[in-house]
């Protein structure tokens, strides 16, 4: 059987579930927000080492501006209710993405919660914020050039530059093992290119608010059957 060792979601559907209820957009976010946990005590009883979740991308600026500044509220009040749980349950917490447009605020709190839970080993949680796969890919070369010489040198970068070394250079080196997307569509938005070169995706109508621990259950089991080739025979 297959081992799932980083899972990937893309929570979509929150605007939908709030709409087909007649409430405001903003209640979908928030009570997809209340997901999460359900997820991370899947992964834990699993035996899932690194869990990552699309929470707000690049593109995401788009949104009308009383919405992302709900989403960016909804993300601080995120991680100041789970500070606890997250130490209490052995999860390390970490943001992939270009964190510098993040308020100091919400920043500050990303700190303090990446620090409170360095050490934690049962589960890695990456909150994609502000993220987007060509972005990451991009800082990736500029780290891999200031790590050989810090100015592009052709000749330099050719003996160094190698998948291996660019993967290494990534906010999540991690190949992706099985991609979820909830909500009904069947596109990666720009989420996380490279990890998941080789995964595994399983994509359900079932919205961000209403996905559950017993329906991830069973698209997981799934995949352990899979026959998994990664281009040979």
């Amino acid at each position: 059987m297959n081992e799932l060792n980083h899972l990937a979601i893309i929570m979509d559907g929150n605007g939908r579930w709030a709409k087909r209820r007649g409430l405001l957009r903003t209640k979908g976010h928030e009570t997809g927000a209340n997901v999460v946990e359900q997820m991370c005590e899947f992964c834990i009883d699993e035996g899932v080492a690194i869990l990552s979740l699309y929470a707000f991308s690049t593109e995401n600026w788009k949104r009308p501006k009383s919405e992302v500044a709900f989403l960016m509220d909804l993300l601080h009040k995120f991680l100041l209710s789970k500070r606890e749980s997250f130490i209490k349950n052995g999860i390390k917490f970490n943001v992939i993405g270009d964190e510098s447009p993040l308020s100091d605020k919400l920043k500050n709190e990303i700190n303090e919660i990446k620090n409170a839970t360095a050490q934690n080993s049962r589960l890695k949680l990456n909150l994609a914020l502000n993220y987007g796969a060509k972005d990451e890919i991009l800082r990736a070369f500029r780290r891999f050039c200031e790590k050989n010489g810090g100015e592009f040198d052709a000749q330099n970068l050719t003996l160094n530059l190698s998948e291996d070394s660019l993967q290494t250079c990534l906010d999540e080196p991690t190949p992706i093992d099985l991609l979820v997307r909830t909500g009904g569509e069947q596109r990666l938005s720009n989420f996380m290119l490279w990890q998941a070169s080789y995964a595994e995706f399983a994509f359900t109508p079932t919205l961000w608010p209403d996905f559950t621990r017993e329906e991830l259950a069973l698209i997981t089991a799934k995949f352990k059957k899979k026959d998994r080739r990664f281009g040979g025979l």
